[in-house]
Parts: C-alpha cells; sequence; structure tokens
C-alpha cells in the first residue's frame, strides 16, 4: 500500500535486484565521483548525527562514518 514496504528493509521484506548486461559498444566516457568528506571534516561537523556527541563519541562516529565512505567510494564494498 502506497509503496510503504519501500520504507523498511527488514528480512522479511528484502529487496532482490536484477540487471540485464546488454553492452551497446558506445564508451560510456568518464565517471564522475564525489569524493567522500575527509575525516577532519567530519570531526569538525556539529550537526546531524554530531549534534549531541562531544569528545570520544563523536570521535568515534567520524572515524566510523570515514571508514564507511572510503570503502563504499573504493569499491570494494561490493561483492
Amino acid at each position: 500500500k502506497n509503496n510503504q514496504s519501500y520504507n523498511a528493509q527488514a528480512a522479511d521484506r528484502d529487496m532482490v535486484y536484477c540487471f540485464c548486461f546488454a553492452p551497446s559498444g558506445e564508451s560510456i566516457g568518464k565517471q564522475h565521483v564525489m569524493l567522500p568528506p575527509t575525516l577532519k571534516t567530519l570531526k569538525a561537523c556539529g550537526d546531524g548525527p554530531f549534534k549531541n556527541l562531544q569528545g570520544q563519541a563523536k570521535e568515534n562516529l567520524a572515524n566510523q562514518l570515514h571508514k564507511r565512505f572510503v570503502t563504499e567510494i573504493s569499491g570494494t564494498h561490493v561483492g
């Protein structure tokens, strides 16, 4: 109903994506990738999930997010 199933990805509502590889033979060109924020930038952040954090808690979240962002942008999280 009203696409509510997309609001929660629980084990009983997991989505499956299917792709068909059909190359056109044309070059796709250079990919434009935006790099994630630096660790220094994340540690200096004072809003969003950092709003009520201080000290070690803030540093831990910054490290965790930076590691995730770097992993995802590198493509090593796939497969």
